[in-house]
C-alpha cells in the first residue's frame, strides 16, 4: 500500500488549492497502486484538477 501517502497528500494539496502539486502526488499514487481500479480513480482525480 505504498500509494496511500501520496494519495492523501494529493487530496490535501487539492483542498489547499495547490493543484500542480496535487496532480503530481495523485499521479505518483496512481503509479504506485497495485490495483488497476484504484489507479484509474487516482488518474481521474489528477486529470480533473
Amino acid at each position: 500500500m505504498p500509494h496511500l501517502l501520496p494519495s492523501v497528500r494529493g487530496e490535501l494539496l487539492a483542498r489547499l488549492g495547490r493543484t500542480d502539486e496535487a496532480r503530481s502526488e495523485l499521479s505518483t499514487a496512481a503509479d504506485l497502486a497495485s490495483n488497476e481500479r484504484e489507479s484509474a480513480v487516482l488518474r481521474a482525480k489528477a486529470a480533473a484538477l
